[in-house]
């Protein structure tokens, strides 16, 4: 995977030209963070037709409801899935369950990472329950 910073209002020609060329260096889901205006995810997606993902970030006074708005309202033609405010982790595994499609090993990983989740609820429960049993 790669790691940039790139801004959709100070950048954009970087933007485009990132998103443009992402096919081609092998890079098959985009995950796209932004607060305030948020127009990084729609942009990228609208200069590629791979899955973009894209993350509103906290911040201003709106505290990431600006970001999710326009992060989500796409036109048709050019979508982008967004996840909650501040959701980098579900970004993350979102895109695994789509890498998972063509690479089973990433299907396994996500498989394993519920089993840990739902023993971690079932533990937690118990516990709770014997603190509260009367």
């Amino acid at each position: 995977f790669e790691v940039k910073v790139i801004s959709a209002h100070r950048i954009p020609e970087k933007v485009q030209e990132y998103s443009k060329s992402a096919r081609e260096a092998g890079i098959e889901v985009m995950i796209a963070g932004a607060g305030l205006a948020a127009h990084l995810a729609g942009a990228v997606a609208a200069h590629t037709t791979l899955p973009v993902i894209g993350v509103p970030l906290k911040s201003g006074a709106l505290s990431g409801v600006d970001a999710l708005y326009a992060t989500v309202q796409m036109p048709p033609g050019v979508p982008v899935a967004t996840v909650a405010v501040d959701g980098a982790r579900n970004a993350a595994i979102l895109a695994g369950q789509i890498l998972s499609i063509k690479y089973p090993e990433i299907a396994g990983k996500l498989e394993e990472m519920r089993a840990r989740m739902k023993r971690d609820v079932e533990r937690k429960s118990e516990e709770i329950e014997k603190k509260f049993a009367g």
